[in-house]
Order: structure tokens, then sequence, then C-alpha cells
């Protein structure tokens, strides 16, 4: 199974940047999700979909911001993020699963994250 990032980048406060996740080796009925992790923080939840789209699911932080979105028939989740600040400056990764006691607990792949910088 492999889940790889893409479109991160460095971008000014108040632009905007769309991730990516690629998925092989699954069948993609599953939920997906985003988190990312800022130098010296814990990995945070940012972002689900289930797997039908019907539903989503963001933090507090990013929502009106952020939107996830996913094409099932190419195994792909998109994360559009819009009016971007500092501290939204992380390592994004996606994860693919299921809600369990949390959204980072029920993950069961992970890819290996893409930089997002945002300067002020």
């Amino acid at each position: 199974v492999h889940l790889v990032e893409s479109g991160g980048g460095s971008v000014q406060a108040g632009g905007s940047l769309r991730l990516s996740c690629a998925v092989s080796g699954l069948t993609f009925d599953t939920s997906m999700a985003w988190f990312r992790q800022a130098p010296g923080k814990k990995r945070e939840f940012v972002a689900a979909i289930w797997w039908s789209g019907d539903s989503s699911y963001y933090s507090d932080s990013v929502k009106g911001r952020f939107t996830i979105s996913r094409d099932n028939a190419k195994n792909t989740a998109y994360l559009q993020m819009n009016s971007l600040k500092p501290e939204d400056t992380a390592v994004y990764y996606c994860g693919a699963g299921n809600y369990s006691s949390s959204w980072y607990d029920g993950m069961d792949y992970w890819g290996e994250g893409t930089q997002v910088t945002v300067s002020s």
C-alpha cells in the first residue's frame, strides 16, 4: 500500500494550495484524512472524508478555509487550502482508514508527507 502526497510548497499568507494524495495497493472504499505536524508539535487532525464522499469533517482551525474531496475513480484524495495563514505551516500527511476512537487512531496507512510553508 502506498500513499503519496503532492502539491505542497511555499506561499504567502492569503494564498492557496491544493494537496493531492494518490493511493495504490488498497481498495479505495476507506475514509481518507489529512493531518499536519508543525515543528515541535504533535500531529494534528485537519480534515477527513467518508469513503462515499457524502460526509466530511474539519478541525475548527481550518473550517471554512480548507475543503477535502476525493475522486474514487482516480484513487486520489485532495485538500484545497485557501486563505492560508503562517500558522498553517507544517508537514501535511494523508492517511487511509476509518474513524476509531479518533481519526488519528483509525488510520491504517500513512503517506510520507509534503511540506507547506506560509510566509507572512
